[in-house]
């Protein structure tokens, strides 16, 4: 005696892997693909619930109420997906109870690794596509309290007893964890905020409620990225300091980590692979570490993430505002050129004939006979009587009459006086006077902030707002050019007419430069400002 043969299914290999004629996607474009889904969903939920196998009454008892759907509907969906290899039907022996038994077709079913798999791809797509992403402030500062914690454990002249291995672990896993947040959330941000900014996923009324909370959102998290992250590429960039053996301070950490980690790996039957799985954790670690300096610390090949986002998170700032205005014109009637090409393209539609047709792409787009060429009511009667086909060449087409006047001089002029020419001499001199007066104050700027020489940045004098306006212009390239692990920067203005040196002092004291406006406070560093324009110009 013997059993009915279950459903054909693509067997799985001796390794687990699921065999390449398995096709764990096909319920997707086929008929029904919403019950094959629901099917799948109840395996995968009751998974979760360490139940491995189910009946098909099981299956049709936990799906979603569909009165459309019957049990041998059930029945046959997952025999379908047996033969696609996401679910593998075994014999149900454990009701058998008489010899008869054995010859009803009855089974239990399970997920195979490829269902399990496409399942876990699916639910990887769904999220994806409803993630929003973040830009998390909260984790730049946790993921300074991590490094804090490893820069203590790992400084040599630190009166700290051996760190334990498992809280080193943990602290390198929570780096890890938070830093991929912060990585996936800033990617998937970005990405939707290209899209608000694009109007694709946005209305009109809800994108002008959300504008102002969402320059604001971006404006704190930019000064956070700024001062954070520097404290963050700080902290790394000790951490990345060798010591007399070569090694960098951070190595027995990660190694550490990596022991504790392959002291959990399954024993390997083959010689050396527990030494294999332990290089491999350790490599992974040294991978995980490489992403977060790239991340904060820049190298002679490539730009530290942090500054990308951080300046495309700044140009978004103005394309929303002009996302604001562009809507701002639209909602008060004013006509924009591609709205006028649409109230066309409906007039082209709604033309009774092609006549029509050809008269408003003429007067829409001025495409008019030539002015000086004039035709008679003949001409006009006899092109009417035969026209002359578009294909016809010129010199074998019916002469145009054309004004005499213009036959016999070659050229034709506008009777009356000509127009007077605008006397444009005293806009000019105003134009040049403005330039002037504020070219000298540029002057006057540039002079006044050349300090001769290194001076505090506390003993910069009150500045007017001419001068002060330069200064701060002249300050914010000299921070941006300022490297992670440098305490001194020397860059050059815009227009290459003033160059500044910085040096950090570090020792917490605060500068303050009065301005008509109020005072400006900072760090105080030593500063060296010179006007080479000025000093060129000196004989």
């Amino acid at each position: 005696m013997s059993a009915d043969r279950a459903p054909s299914a693509a067997p799985e290999s001796a390794s687990g892997s699921a065999s390449v004629d398995y096709q764990p996607f096909a319920h997707l474009t086929a008929p029904n693909a919403e019950l094959y889904r629901a099917i799948m969903g109840v395996f995968v939920a009751e998974k979760e619930r360490f139940t491995v196998h189910l009946r098909p009454e099981d299956v049709h008892r936990l799906l979603p109420a569909d009165p459309g759907v019957d049990a041998d509907d059930t029945v046959k969906a997952l025999d379908r997906l047996a033969e696609w290899g996401n679910l593998r039907p075994d014999p149900d022996t454990g009701r058998v109870t008489a010899v008869e038994d054995f010859y009803r077709r009855r089974y239990i079913y399970q997920l195979t690794r490829a269902g399990e798999a496409a399942e876990e791809a699916l639910a990887a797509y769904d999220s994806g596509l409803g993630r929003r992403g973040s830009l998390q402030s909260v984790a730049l500062a946790d993921i300074a309290a991590r490094l804090r914690e490893l820069l203590a454990w790992a400084d040599p002249a630190s009166d700290a007893a051996e760190p334990d291995p498992a809280l080193v672990h943990r602290a390198l896993r929570d780096l890890a964890g938070r830093f991929g947040e912060l990585a996936d959330n800033a990617r998937a941000f970005m990405g939707s905020l290209q899209r608000t900014i694009d109007l694709h996923d946005a209305e009109v009324e809800a994108f002008l409620a959300y504008k102002d909370r969402l320059i604001d959102y971006l404006e704190r998290f930019i000064a956070d990225l700024i001062t954070t992250g520097s404290e963050i590429a700080r902290l790394l960039s000790d951490l990345e300091r060798t010591g007399p053996s070569g090694a960098r301070a951070v190595d027995p950490l990660l190694t550490a980590a990596a022991d504790r980690e392959a002291a959990d790996t399954l024993p390997g039957e083959e010689q050396g692979a527990d030494d294999a799985a332990r290089a491999a954790a350790l490599a992974e670690w040294h991978r995980r570490w490489d992403g977060l300096r790239g991340w904060f610390l820049s190298a002679p090949d490539h730009e530290p993430q942090a500054k990308l986002l951080r300046s495309a998170a700044r140009s978004a700032i103005p394309q929303l505002l002009a996302v604001v205005a562009a809507l701002n014109e639209r909602r008060s009637g004013r006509s924009d050129r591609s709205a006028d090409f649409r109230v066309l393209a409906r007039w082209f539609a709604e033309a009774p004939d092609d006549a029509s047709r050809h008269r408003l792409w003429r007067s829409a787009f001025g495409l008019h006979p030539a002015r000086h060429l004039t035709v008679d009511s003949e001409t006009l009667q006899a092109r009417e009587d035969e026209p002359e086909t578009a294909t016809t060449p010129w010199d074998r087409a019916r002469p145009v009459h054309i004004s005499p006047q213009l036959r016999r001089t070659g050229q034709y002029e506008r009777r009356g006086r000509p127009r007077k020419v605008a006397d444009r001499s005293a806009e000019r001199r105003r134009l040049a006077e403005h330039a002037r007066k504020q070219a000298e104050e540029t002057a006057a700027a540039r002079a006044r902030l050349d300090t001769g020489g290194r001076i505090r940045l506390s003993d910069v004098a009150e500045l007017d707002p001419a001068a002060f306006g330069l200064f701060l212009g002249l300050l914010g390239d000299a921070l941006a050019h300022w490297a992670y692990d440098s305490r001194e920067t020397s860059t050059t203005s815009n227009d290459g007419g003033l160059r500044i040196r910085m040096r950090a002092l570090g020792d917490g004291a605060t500068a303050e430069i009065a301005t008509p406006d109020g005072v400006f406070r900072g760090p105080d560093h030593i500063v060296e400002i010179t006007d080479l324009e000025g000093r060129a110009a000196t004989p």
